[in-house]
């Protein structure tokens, strides 16, 4: 009986996560909620773990910065943020990076501040570190939502964390990659239209570390390959199925022009077999 019982338990998790990775990504909270009411109790916080949902923004009291939220700064209802190294609300006795870890956290937070204007030209981003049993974890968050112009709006979700493990003069690097985005455009032109989804990828690595701050380095290339190749296959997968899916059902030509072409093609196929038989 406890074996049926953990089979579908198994299956309920299975299920919901099949379900998650359907649904459109701006709605991940509403709908968790409304599945967490269906599932077993128990499979409460295993989903809330595992399943990524839209990040949200916070405003730093201390330094006046905007940063991200998720699981991975989060202690009780405190989150902490990456500029101050402070919990709002105050959290006398919330976990913190120890001090070597916390450097490195400062220094990735400069320099995906960077990376982040480069590439996206706004946005937010906020790096976290933590310690693990025999090695740390990285997570890099970044955040880009449309100014709304043209009739438009949409946002778009990073979430890298890695798994660093050092060993010697070298480290490995575990890393899991999550992107959400969404669109919605309402114009006279396209009419309604959402696309939305969300695409996850891992990547191993070993790279040679002299310094602690070569870990920044190794961490921001692998960051900028996966989404490199991310980005690409958003582009081919949703853009392009998309274009396609629409050029097939909807003509840029009006209904006469395409008569038009039909009876010309149908008056040279017939020339053509007058001249076979001749």
């Amino acid at each position: 009986m406890m074996d049926w019982a953990m089979k579908g338990t198994a299956d309920q998790y299975d299920c919901a996560l099949d379900l998650m990775r359907r649904l459109p990504p701006q709605n991940v909270e509403e709908n968790l909620n409304k599945l967490l009411e269906l599932v077993n109790p128990d499979l409460g916080d295993e989903l809330l773990s595992a399943i990524d949902q839209p990040l949200k923004v916070r405003h730093c009291q201390q330094t006046g910065k905007d940063y991200l939220i998720c699981d991975y700064n989060r202690d009780g209802d405190s989150y902490r943020s990456p500029w101050s190294n402070e919990y709002d609300p105050e959290l006398p006795d919330g976990s913190l990076p120890s001090p070597t870890l916390r450097k490195l956290e400062v220094a990735a937070n400069e320099a995906f501040d960077t990376y982040r204007e480069m590439y996206y030209e706004g946005g937010i981003s906020s790096v976290y570190t933590f310690d693990l049993d025999d090695k740390f974890a990285v997570v890099v968050l970044i955040k880009k939502v449309g100014d709304g112009v043209r009739r438009m709006k949409g946002a778009w979700d990073s979430i890298h964390v890695f798994e660093v493990q050092e060993r010697g003069r070298n480290a490995h690097y575990k890393l899991t990659s999550t992107i959400m985005l969404y669109m919605i455009t309402n114009s006279q032109d396209l009419g309604n239209l959402n696309l939305s989804g969300s695409m996850t990828r891992q990547s191993e690595q070993d790279y040679p570390v002299d310094d602690p701050s070569a870990h920044v380095v190794n961490i921001g290339r692998m960051v900028e390959d996966i989404e490199l190749k991310m980005r690409n296959s958003l582009q081919e997968v949703y853009f392009g199925k998309t274009q396609d899916i629409v050029n097939d059902l909807r003509s840029l030509g009006s209904l006469e022009e395409s008569r038009q072409q039909a009876r010309i093609q149908q008056e040279i196929v017939g020339r053509l077999m007058e001249r076979n038989t001749r």
